[in-house]
């Protein structure tokens, strides 16, 4: 069993991306490339994509969370997007009509009209 320096010492040996491959990657993602495409176009893991992908949208989690407190809106554009999962709602299987994370999901929105940010609550 490793010890808590061998730990340690293995973890600063890992192969880690520069600034520059981690911005390659994240400009990849936002121009609406899949995450598939995105490792074909910058030769990384997947795995890499998908852990980078999540360290950034905690990140800005954490960001947005700090920062867009108390926001001037005065006009608010509601909508709605509709996606499925698994499958559409009139295909879902009877095994699985009824549990979570099968069939049609609703995310509902409110984008401030004015400065173009989506508003949110906890």
């Amino acid at each position: 069993m490793l010890d808590r320096s061998s730990i340690i010492i293995y973890a600063l040996s890992m192969n880690q991306l520069s600034l520059q491959r981690r911005a390659q990657i994240i400009g990849c993602l936002v121009e609406g490339n899949s995450i598939r495409a995105t490792v074909r176009m910058t030769g990384v893991a997947k795995n890499t994509v998908v852990k980078l992908l999540a360290d950034v949208g905690a990140a800005c989690m954490t960001y947005q969370d700090e920062a867009l407190r108390k926001l001037p809106c005065k006009r608010l554009q509601c909508d709605e997007i509709w996606s499925f999962c698994y499958a559409k709602e009139k295909n879902v299987p009877e095994a699985k009509k009824g549990q979570f994370g099968y069939g049609d999901v609703w995310t509902w929105t409110a984008l401030c009209a004015d400065t173009k940010l989506v508003a949110c609550t906890n």
